[in-house]
C-alpha cells in the first residue's frame, strides 16, 4: 500500500539533495562549538552566556519542529520548506555580523527555527513519496550520510574559526542555506496532499489526536530515548578520554570519530536488512545490545575497570544501536495517521530534540562524566525498551 493519498504519482526527489536538506539543521550546533571561547572573548561574554547559543539552539529546533508538521500537511511541503530555508539563510547571514551575544542568541534562535524545516519535513517528503520497507531504507541511507556531520563537523568548524575567525563559520552556514533554497525551489515537487487550511483549534485537534494515540505516545518516547540519549556520551566523552582516561586531544578527536563510526555501520546494515528481518525485530534488539552495552559501562566504571578499549568498543555499540533503531522508530511514529505524517514527525522531532537536551543535562551531573553517561544510557534503554515493547504489543492484531 503506498503512502501517499493522491492518485498522480510524484517523482522522489534525489537522496543527497534530502541529505543536504535534513543535514543543515543539526550541522549548526555541531560546527559552531568549538569556537565558542573565541567567539566569547570576541564579544566579551560569559562563557555560560556563550553555551545558550547551544541550548537555546535546541530549543529552537524542539519548537520550529512542532510548528512545520502541521503547516506542511495545511499548506504542502514545498511552500513551508521554502519559508524554513530562507529562515535559516538570513538568520546565518545575521549570526555572521552579530554586534554582541545578545544579538547572536536572537540570530541563532531564528537559525534554529528555519533548520529545523529540513529534519521534519526531509523524512516527511521520503514518507509521501515511498512505500513501508523503502521509507525506512531511505531513512536509513540518509542517516547514514549525515551521521558523520556531528563527528566531522567540530574539525571543520575548528579549522573555520582559526583561519577566518568564528564568524566564517555562519557565512559556511549561509551559503548552505542559499544552496537548500535554490535546489529546493528549482528541483522539489510537492508531495504531500494539502489541506489548505490550518486553524489554531485545527492544530490543537491534531495534536490532541496523535498524543491520544498509545502507539504513537510509545513509538515517540522509546524512539527517542533509543537515539537521542547518545547525546550524553557525545558531550561526555571529550573529558572522559581526557580526563579520566588521559589522552591527547587529538586522540580524543580519533577516538570520537571511531564511536560515530559505529553509528554509519548501523545504518548501513538497516538498510540491507530492511525487508529480510522483521522492522519491531530491529528495533527490540537494536536498542537491546545499547542497554547491555550501558549496563558492561556502567559496571566498569564502579568497579574502577575502566580502560580505553572498553570505552571505544561499548561506546561504539551504543552508536551501533542508534543506527539500528532511528529509521525504523521514525518510519513507524509517522505512519501510525497517514493524514497526519506532518504532525506526527514535528511531534517525534521534537519529543528527540527534548529527550537530547536531557541526556545532555543528566551528563553533567556529578564528579564523573563517564558514570554520569552511563546511567543516563542504561536509563534511557530500560525506557525505550518498555517503550517499544508496548509500541509492538499495540500494533499486533487482536487475539481470535
Amino acid at each position: 500500500m503506498t503512502t501517499r493519498p493522491s492518485a498522480s504519482p510524484v517523482r522522489m526527489p534525489p537522496l543527497w539533495m534530502l541529505v543536504l536538506i535534513s543535514l543543515s539543521g543539526t550541522l549548526a550546533i555541531h560546527i559552531y562549538v568549538p569556537a565558542l571561547p573565541i567567539a566569547g572573548r570576541e564579544l566579551g561574554a560569559s562563557m555560560a552566556l556563550m553555551q545558550s547559543t547551544i541550548s537555546l539552539y535546541i530549543i529552537g529546533l524542539a519548537v520550529g519542529q512542532l510548528i512545520y508538521g502541521p503547516l506542511a500537511d495545511g499548506f504542502g511541503r514545498r511552500p513551508v520548506l521554502l519559508v524554513g530555508l530562507s529562515v535559516f539563510l538570513l538568520a546565518s547571514v545575521a549570526a555572521a555580523f552579530a554586534p554582541n551575544a545578545e544579538s547572536l542568541i536572537a540570530a541563532r534562535l531564528l537559525q534554529a527555527l528555519g533548520g529545523c524545516s529540513g529534519l521534519v519535513l526531509g523524512r516527511v517528503i521520503v514518507r509521501d513519496t515511498s512505500v513501508t520497507h523503502d521509507t525506512v531504507r531511505r531513512l536509513a541511507l540518509i542517516n547514514l550520510m549525515t551521521t558523520m556531520a556531528p563527528a566531522c563537523a567540530p574539525l571543520l568548524g575548528a579549522a573555520l574559526a582559526a583561519a577566518m575567525g568564528w564568524r566564517s563559520i555562519f557565512i559556511v552556514l549561509a551559503g548552505l542555506g542559499a544552496v537548500n533554497l535554490w535546489l529546493t525551489w528549482r528541483r522539489l515537487e510537492e508531495t504531500g496532499s494539502p489541506s489548505r487550511e490550518v486553524r489554531v483549534s485545527g492544530l490543537m485537534r491534531d495534536y490532541r489526536r496523535m498524543l491520544s494515540s498509545g502507539r504513537f505516545v510509545a513509538l515517540a518516547v522509546g524512539g527517542s530515548f533509543a537515539t537521542m540519549s547518545i547525546y550524553a556520551v557525545m558531550v561526555a566523552a571529550p573529558f572522559i578520554f581526557t580526563e579520566e582516561l588521559h589522552r591527547s586531544t587529538t586522540e580524543m578527536g580519533f577516538f570520537i570519530m571511531l564511536m560515530m563510526f559505529g553509528m554509519t555501520l548501523g545504518n548501513a546494515i538497516t538498510s540491507r536488512l530492511v525487508g529480510k528481518v522483521r522492522l519491531s525485530t530491529l528495533l527490540i534488539r537494536g536498542n537491546l545490545l545499547s542497554l547491555v552495552a550501558a549496563l558492561l559501562f556502567v559496571a566498569l566504571v564502579l568497579t574502577g575497570h575502566l580502560n580505553l578499549i572498553a570505552t571505544i568498543v561499548l561506546f561504539a555499540c551504543m552508536t551501533l544501536a542508534v543506527g539500528f533503531c532511528g529509521p525504523g522508530a521514525v518510519t513507524k511514529a509517522i505512519s501510525v495517521d497517514p493524514a497526519r505524517t506532518g504532525t506526527a514527525s514535528g511531534l517525534y522531532g521534537a519529543a528527540q530534540m527534548l529527550v537530547g537536551a536531557i541526556a545532555t543535562v543528566g551528563a553533567g551531573l556529578g564528579p564523573s562524566p563517564a558514570l554520569a553517561a552511563g546511567l543516563v544510557m542504561l536509563i534511557a534503554g530500560l525506557i525505550s525498551q518498555g517503550c517499544l515493547r508496548w509500541a509492538i504489543a499495540l500494533e499486533a492484531p487482536p487475539a481470535s
